[in-house]
């Protein structure tokens, strides 16, 4: 129970460290920091259920709404704001968990029970066909749609914002998500010495670093699969077989559960909307009029 206390209270300090980002965008506008949570939470526990991060569009949903006269494409821009913390930190806990010798190698990925994962690993000459691609439709689109695409490019500019103050980001961003990196470390820490495995800074680490790899490829929920193949390697040696598969699926099931639950009361509390699906059907009836 502590252990998820403890990740609850970091995805709270997540949701604190973007409401800033989002006052910084809309100076002017009154932001709810309750309503910015709701949708975070909300976000979060329909990652855990749906693949390819769906709540992502929940998210931004729910935060255009809870802000007047914001729009889609600044909202989404300043999700990258957060970014810049998980690749300072993700950097870090990889290089850390690779010197570790027991995290595959990347080449390794492909023997992997894992099929996602296994498959960027066997065929990087198609994912690396695929970002071509879609690199070059962008260049496309930007050529074609002129003066409409450096009006999409100020509303990005806007979202962010907070970016272009270096002391506010470090302040009101950066140091509120480093934090809540803490409570999420004690929070793994936890979990692992609840399931047996044993909390230690290198397992909590090595847990990092393999959640950082599953979020590389999100083609399930809450990087399921990817998580249980890379955790059963990395702790091979380290605890028995049965109790890292405890582990690894209860943990999990765990945190998905507690957060689905608090988004879920989140729509129907603070959004007065019933379903996730009812908040995704909202959101193409309001593009469509936008």
């Amino acid at each position: 129970m502590l252990g998820l206390a403890a990740f609850i209270v970091y995805l709270s300090l997540r949701a604190y460290a973007y409401t800033n980002v989002i006052r910084a965008a809309y100076p002017a506008e009154p932001v709810a920091f309750k309503r910015i949570w709701g949708a975070y939470f909300a976000a979060y526990g329909f990652n855990n259920v749906i693949p390819a991060r769906g709540g992502d569009l929940v998210r931004l949903f729910l935060t255009k709404t809870s802000v007047p006269h914001s729009t889609y494409s600044a909202v989404a821009a300043s999700f990258v704001v957060e970014l810049v913390f998980d690749l300072c930190i993700g950097i870090l806990v990889l290089a850390f968990a690779f010197s570790q010798g027991v995290f595959p190698k990347p080449p390794d990925f492909a023997s992997l029970p894992a099929f996602d994962l296994a498959f960027a690993a066997s065929h990087p000459q198609a994912v690396l066909f695929g970002l071509t691609a879609v690199g070059i439709a962008v260049v496309i689109a930007v050529g074609l749609l002129g003066a409409r695409v450096r009006a999409f490019w100020q509303r990005v500019r806007q979202g962010l914002t907070i970016l272009f103050d270096r002391r506010r980001y470090l302040r009101e961003v950066f140091a509120v998500q480093l934090v809540a990196w803490g409570f999420r470390f004690t929070a793994f820490w936890m979990l692992l010495d609840a399931f047996g495995v044993g909390g230690s800074v290198t397992n909590v680490l090595l847990v990092l670093g393999v959640n950082a790899i599953a979020a590389l490829v999100p083609f399930t929920p809450g990087g399921a699969g990817v998580q249980q193949a890379l955790l059963a390697k990395v702790f091979a040696g380290t605890a028995a077989g049965t109790t890292v598969a405890a582990y690894s699926v209860g943990a999990q099931i765990a945190i998905a559960a507690t957060c689905f639950a608090i988004g879920f009361a989140a729509l129907l509390l603070i959004f007065r909307v019933r379903s996730f699906k009812e908040v995704l059907a909202q959101g193409r009836a309001a593009r469509v009029h936008t």
